[in-house]
């Protein structure tokens, strides 16, 4: 398979790269959609004229976002949703009150270097259970929709911090092993995208395409959990202490919205599933780390661990 490359890069926004696509009459689910990339993939998606719903845990924040994508004079439609990724009562009430086709699902969620381990009311380890266990419940109990709707995508946002850790299938939960935050949540990623592969090749029958991407850095609320120590060490931080709201070499939520932008509407990727893209084009497999900021390790494309991901995702689901 050749590497796709489209006419986009890391400074593209997403308002560039939906510019010329018509999405009337598609129906769209961001989770996460209050704030940050989210509210700007939704932005972008209703101001091509998709009808996108915000799954949101805090529906107040989501409302505000609805009211400002809707003061913007987006075209689509926007409404909200409760859905908290960390209560398998909530992902099921979300799925059951769905009713119709669903012709793009981006699963934007997600919480990031918990400084302590915590757990979900089942004892798994919340990061893993959030970022992936969270999404792979509501994009399993939604398929239905998605077969529905015909060529429907599914956009699943990952990170370059994959790169911190393999998804460890003998102790994912930190039963056994000492907890680190950001082992825990790069392992949370590489599972994002290893599910995207095991999508792939299971849904593809029912023309649904799964993809996984990199946003790039950006500052939002996923950082919440980060001392002033972190932040002074990503440079997110001025010489005051001050967080900065673009650090040099990052990207504004605009440009951060702009992959998971393009894997939902833009036709140059229409029927490519099971691929891992950074900067609105598809990333490098890399042999090893680099810069630990971009590109794709082969472990969290590969298809032997995508299938004991799959069984023990069902099998912690009970499906």
């Amino acid at each position: 398979m050749s590497r796709i490359i489209t006419p986009y890069s890391a400074r593209s926004t997403a308002a560039e790269v939906i510019a010329d696509i018509d999405l009337t009459g598609r129906r769209v689910v961001v989770t996460g959609g209050a704030s940050g990339i989210g509210r700007e993939t939704a932005r972008a998606l209703a101001g091509a004229g998709a009808e996108v719903t915000l799954a949101v845990r805090d529906t107040t924040a989501g409302e505000r976002a609805a009211t400002d994508i809707a003061v913007g004079g987006a075209p689509g439609k926007v409404r909200v949703d409760h859905l908290d990724l960390a209560d398998r009562a909530s992902v099921d009430a979300f799925v059951t009150a769905w009713t119709g086709p669903l012709h793009i699902l981006v699963n934007n969620a997600g919480i990031m270097a918990l400084p302590e381990l915590a757990r979900t009311a089942q004892g798994w380890e919340a990061q893993f259970a959030v970022n992936h266990l969270g999404h792979a419940a509501l994009t399993l109990g939604l398929h239905d929709a998605l077969a529905a709707a015909r060529n429907a995508r599914i956009v699943v946002v990952s990170s370059s911090a994959h790169q911190q850790s393999p998804v460890v299938f003998d102790d994912i939960h930190f039963t056994a092993r000492p907890y680190e935050a950001w082992s825990a949540y790069g392992q949370s990623k590489t599972a994002s995208i290893l599910f995207t592969v095991a999508l792939a090749s299971r849904w593809a029958a029912d023309g649904i395409t799964a993809n996984a991407l990199h946003p790039g850095a950006i500052m939002t609320n996923l950082q919440r959990h980060l001392d002033d120590t972190q932040l002074r060490w990503v440079g997110a931080v001025d010489e005051q202490g001050n967080r900065l709201a673009v650090p040099p070499g990052w990207k504004t939520p605009q440009q951060g919205a702009a992959t998971s932008v393009l894997l939902a509407a833009r036709p140059e990727v229409q029927g490519v599933t099971g691929r891992y893209f950074e900067d609105a084009n598809e990333a490098v497999v890399l042999a090893e780390p680099v810069d630990g900021r971009s590109g794709v390790l082969p472990y969290a494309l590969d298809d032997r661990s995508a299938n004991l991901l799959w069984d023990e995702t069902l099998r912690l689901l009970r499906r």
